[in-house]
């Protein structure tokens, strides 16, 4: 899964999903740029501070990215918002049926989700489709298929994941695949502060998710997979690779989550 030569940014990869997905791609020889509101440099990682929710701090960041690399290779669309701020009040307001949820959430996931992604992707697709090839990756779920969460939660998920295939006609012809990808439940910062109450016999670590994308970006064939749903665990099966335990973790289907 080499990737020498080839810039990735994944956008909000300070910590999380994205932090182990730059680690990884950073692993496999490929030159990172992450972006998010902290962003500092690691080896052969660059850090961009950038509030995706505002597109003066985005346009700048990716014209650096284009000054100092010449071209994008991968975009891990990997931002979002919403999740901020679950409790209001002393109540969990994260599970609340959709008349009683607040009206920022919604403007939360589709602002500094749906929208992020979408004018990352603009940034990035030039630069690809000059050189007729390159892949994007937007970070999606389940909940874009089942009821899980709330509804706005579900609703920018679908729309990510609409938004993904709608792109995958428009880039395919000129050698640019997108995909949407869905980890399982991943070990990060935030569920391992809740570690105690889960079931984490079946999770994947943040690199898992990374291991995915470099696969996806080293084959030489991904165009097969444009405007398709991927399932992290399942692309592990097919490309031969397992989480940095040994372990390789069972892929989920809508019905387990």
């Amino acid at each position: 899964m080499s990737l020498d030569g080839k810039t990735a940014v994944v956008t909000g990869g300070t910590k999380g999903v994205g932090q182990g997905v730059a680690r990884e791609l950073a692993q496999h020889g490929a030159r990172v740029f992450v972006t998010g509101r902290s962003a500092p440099d690691h080896e052969r990682i660059t850090g961009l501070r950038c509030d995706h929710r505002i597109d003066a701090q985005v346009n700048a960041a990716f014209q650096r990215i284009l000054c100092e690399a010449y071209t994008i290779d991968i975009l891990v669309n990997n931002v979002w918002g919403g999740y901020e701020g679950m409790t209001e009040d002393g109540n969990f307001t994260w599970p609340k049926p959709f008349w009683e949820q607040p009206l920022w959430r919604w403007d939360a996931m589709f602002h500094a989700g749906v929208r992020a992604h979408y004018l990352a992707a603009q940034l990035a697709a030039p630069s690809m489709i000059s050189q007729r090839r390159g892949l994007i990756v937007n970070i999606s779920f389940w909940a874009a298929q089942k009821h899980i969460g709330n509804v706005a939660y579900g609703v920018s998920k679908a729309a990510t994941d609409k938004m993904t295939a709608d792109m995958a006609t428009e880039l395919k012809p000129r050698g640019v695949a997108i995909v949407s990808l869905y980890p399982g439940l991943v070990r990060t910062e935030k569920v391992m502060e809740s570690a105690q109450w889960l079931d984490l016999s079946n999770s994947e670590s943040p690199e898992f998710v990374g291991r995915a994308v470099a696969a996806l970006a080293a084959d030489p064939d991904v165009l097969r997979h444009t405007g398709k749903v991927l399932v992290v665990a399942t692309l592990a099966k097919g490309y031969g690779f397992s989480d940095v335990d040994g372990k390789n973790p069972r892929p989920l289907t809508i019905h387990d989550v």
